[in-house]
């Protein structure tokens, strides 16, 4: 849907902007800093960092993300806030799929300028995916701690099939060599048990994938590698 921010603001100025979080509540939830689970934003003069780290709330466990806080935790608010909220609500809607569902609010911190609070719970249509004008391909992102960072092929199936019920797997050669090289090692990556058990990577991808599914081991998504563990 395309309209100028005029437009927008009628339509948001319909709808009620009262915040349930008031000055206080957001200094309180500033001081726990960074998190899983919380992220700051100093400006929204790059919305496509934004929205990334709503994406990443979405395939993870949710969150909330404060604009115009910065990460030594203060709290100077943004002064153009119609236009920045304008400018983030677009950008949700052009370069996100499936839509992502969120709440947004606005807290006072003075007379000129607030706070934009997003609070994105954790999604039932997940993976949410961001493509960007000059993306070749879309990419979905998750919550690593403080951190957003872009899913592996791994991860997206798991995000697309983390609620289906009654996950089977074999219990096999590559298998047995699996769970052996875990209870010495604690760890593996793709690409390390596709070497240890002598398989292709492809079949070791879809292996450790299966294996999460069914809750018998945990994947540790990151920038680099995910890691494998006992669950």
């Amino acid at each position: 849907m395309s309209y100028g921010l005029e437009a927008y603001l009628e339509k948001a100025e319909s709808h009620s902007r009262t915040s349930a979080m008031d000055l206080r509540s957001l200094r309180n939830l500033v001081r726990q800093g960074e998190s899983s689970s919380l992220e700051f934003k100093l400006k929204a003069n790059h919305p496509e960092k934004i929205i990334r780290e709503i994406v990443a709330f979405a395939n993870s466990g949710g969150g909330k993300l404060l604009v115009g806080v910065g990460d030594d935790k203060s709290i100077p608010g943004l002064k153009f806030v119609d236009e920045d909220e304008y400018v983030l609500v677009r950008a949700l809607e052009k370069f996100c799929f499936p839509k992502v569902d969120y709440e947004l609010e606005r807290v006072h911190v003075s007379d000129e300028r607030e706070i934009l609070v997003f609070t994105i719970p954790p999604s039932l249509k997940k993976p949410h995916y961001v493509q960007l004008t000059n993306d070749p391909l879309p990419k979905a992102y998750v919550r690593v701690q403080d951190r957003s960072v872009q899913a592996s092929k791994e991860i997206k199936q798991i995000l697309r099939r983390e609620n289906d019920e009654g996950v089977k797997f074999s219990y096999g050669e590559k298998e047995q060599k699996l769970f052996h090289y875990l209870e010495e090692n604690k760890r593996i990556s793709v690409d390390l048990f596709s070497q240890i058990a002598d398989i292709s990577r492809k079949s070791a991808s879809h292996t450790l994938v299966l294996l999460v599914l069914a809750n018998v081991l945990k994947v540790h998504p990151d920038e680099i590698v995910d890691w494998y563990s006992m669950a």
